[in-house]
């Protein structure tokens, strides 16, 4: 059966019925088998919660929503598979789910026009000159408008075209062809079927709702009660039992503790049942045991080529199952592998997604309010950034440093987002607690870099930005949280985790001598030819007038740090000022001499 068949030939699935992953047997069927099997109330919040919409409605006309035929733009978005866009804004009541019906292609002799819902291809408009197409698009409701930048494109002014206007706005890389993403994007809107469930990234139907259908189906097929398992054995989804009695003691257990009792599960390795499915594509029977409490069962993995993604059990009620409980067995659980692909690959994509939403907000990119509704996070609490930098880490360590700090990350606050850039990891606190002291984040931030050390031996420093009112001003935390790692790779912050206020000389000092060194005009050049000479002649005079200057002049701390004799030294700094004309009795230029003569020396041409 091909994958369209086998979706076809799937049951109609109950309304979003999300439940905790776990695994085992199977449920009776009703005595009158409903339809659609009645929903299973989620035990979790669902994967892509719905936008905050804002608190003042836009004053453009709304947004097409999502619907029959449609197909959200975050679901879009997702379904491209690479970053062929990426989300600048998504003004509006619904932002992220609006609905995205059509493909406009303008062509830039063209009047801008658009239908509503549309997503429009702005072919050969650049930077600025998509401000009409822009303003069309709000005039005419098309969901969203694609634009390619320039390299000097101020991409602000078109974010705010974008919010005046009401529609979302991508900024297409410059070496996508419009061609590919049309493509893309027909392909995602031709997966649009109406009627069918489930057959779509933008139908709102969850791969649990699917799977909790496919076991109530199969459970009338099969004449007995139905269990979907991953391969850790936790149950994915279960179909309903009519009469309690007809459950054994592993299946009751199993559902109550969403995952096989480990008694159970030994016994199953014992008669070499999890053995047979790895090698079997198969069903297997299982006997009845009445001393422990088991019921007839047939049980068949359920795999994506040589991959096992989980397994189908049936056990056996106060019935015999049906003659062709075998048959129909193999067919649910070809069906139940397409629901856990597609499961996998939406999940895999949300993520990217996230990510790619929390990239741009921590760098100014992207507004909060992409990022906000997206995740269903109220942009008006306060936040916090937390920077740990993992310079020169194999590629094997650094993904277990990543894991482990979104592991205590999430341990301390559920909300917490971990996205890595460059060399760096950012975590994202938001929806912090009003009052939240910084030393607290301090203490969060610790506990990750010991960990690390502790638990993979990885030296991980750490800096903790300020809290913020709100998401808006997420940059500006992130940017604190830099400005300490920055000094930290500069070798002037000896401790593993820091926060700015604590740091603040030596963080304000590494960025001066950072102005000093991009501007030479700066400088004072009797200062810098104070260092060449040095550089020439193999001299320590620059760094004898540096050790003088941080002892306040005391002759003989100075020249104990340097290991020479007082007269040495005055002899040294003496001979820095005729040769250089300075006078270091000016407080001026003293000041300066302390500042400039810290910037490392870098390679001079050699003078008479």
């Amino acid at each position: 059966m091909d994958g369209n068949a086998a979706r076809e030939g799937s049951a109609q699935p109950a309304a979003t019925p999300a439940a905790p992953p776990a695994p085992l047997p199977a449920a009776v069927p009703p005595a009158v088998p409903p339809a659609v099997p009645p929903a299973v109330p989620p035990a979790v919040p669902p994967a892509v919660p719905p936008a905050v919409p804002p608190a003042v409605p836009p004053a453009v006309p709304p947004a097409v929503p999502p619907a029959v035929g449609s197909i959200s733009l975050r679901q879009l978005l997702m379904s491209l598979g690479e970053p062929l866009a990426e989300l600048q804004c998504a003004p509006g009541a619904l932002g992220l789910d609006v609905g995205v019906t059509g493909i406009a292609l303008l062509d830039p002799e063209d009047p801008p026009s658009a239908r509503p819902g549309d997503l429009v291809l702005a072919l050969g408009v650049r930077g600025r000159a998509a401000l009409p197409v822009l303003r069309a698009a709000g005039r005419d409701r098309a969901a969203a408008v694609a634009v390619k930048l320039d390299p000097n494109t101020q991409v602000g002014a078109l974010r705010e075209a974008a919010e005046e206007a009401g529609v979302a706005l991508l900024s297409v890389r410059p070496e996508v062809r419009w061609d590919r993403l049309d493509a893309l994007t027909r392909a995602a809107l031709a997966a649009v079927q109406p009627g069918r469930p489930g057959g779509h990234p933008g139908s709102g139907e969850s791969a649990e709702g699917d799977l909790f259908a496919l076991a109530q189906t199969t459970a009338v097929l099969t004449g007995g009660i139905v269990s979907i398992e991953d391969t850790a054995n936790r149950i994915l989804a279960y179909s309903r039992s009519a009469d309690s009695d007809e459950v054994d003691d592993l299946r009751r257990l199993t559902i109550l503790g969403w995952q096989g009792p480990e008694p159970y599960l030994s016994k199953l390795r014992e008669w070499g049942v999890f053995q047979r499915l790895r090698t079997l594509d198969a069903v297997v029977a299982i006997d009845p045991h009445p001393e422990l409490g088991l019921r007839r069962r047939l049980v068949v993995a359920i795999r994506s080529g040589e991959r096992q993604l989980g397994t189908i059990w049936v056990q056996e009620g106060s019935s015999p199952l049906t003659d062709r409980a075998d048959q129909a067995l193999l067919g649910a659980a070809r069906v139940a592998a397409l629901h856990l692909v597609r499961r996998r690959r939406e999940l895999s994509a949300d993520l990217r997604l996230t990510q790619s939403l929390l990239v741009g907000l921590l760098d100014g990119a992207t507004g909060p309010q992409s990022l906000a509704g997206h995740l269903a996070l109220d942009a008006r609490r306060p936040a916090a950034v937390l920077g740990f930098a993992l310079p020169g880490t194999p590629d094997l360590t650094r993904g277990e440093t990543l894991s482990l700090i979104s592991v205590h990350a999430a341990a301390r606050h559920r909300s917490a987002l971990v996205v890595p850039i460059g060399d760096r990891v950012y975590v994202l606190l938001p929806e912090l607690p009003p009052g939240l002291a910084s030393d607290t984040l301090r203490g969060w931030t610790q506990e990750i870099s010991d960990a690390a050390r502790r638990h993979l031996d990885a030296p991980l420093r750490g800096a903790v930005g300020r809290v913020v009112p709100g998401l808006a001003a997420v940059p500006d935390s992130r940017g604190e949280a830099d400005r300490v790692l920055d000094a930290m790779a500069a070798g002037r912050i000896a401790a593993d985790v820091a926060a700015l206020p604590e740091v603040q000389a030596e963080v304000l000092l590494g960025e001066t001598l950072a102005l000093l060194a991009a501007n030479p005009e700066v400088r004072d050049p009797r200062l810098t030819a104070l260092v060449a000479h040095d550089l020439r002649q193999g001299g320590q005079l620059a760094a004898s007038v540096l050790a003088w200057l941080d002892a306040f002049g005391d002759v003989r701390e100075a020249a104990a740090a340097l290991h020479v004799h007082p007269n040495t030294l005055r002899y040294r700094v003496r001979r820095a000022e005729q040769l250089t004309g300075l006078d270091l009795s000016s407080p001026d230029q003293r000041l300066l001499a302390m500042l400039q003569l810290r910037l490392p020396s870098g390679p001079v041409t050699p003078g008479p």
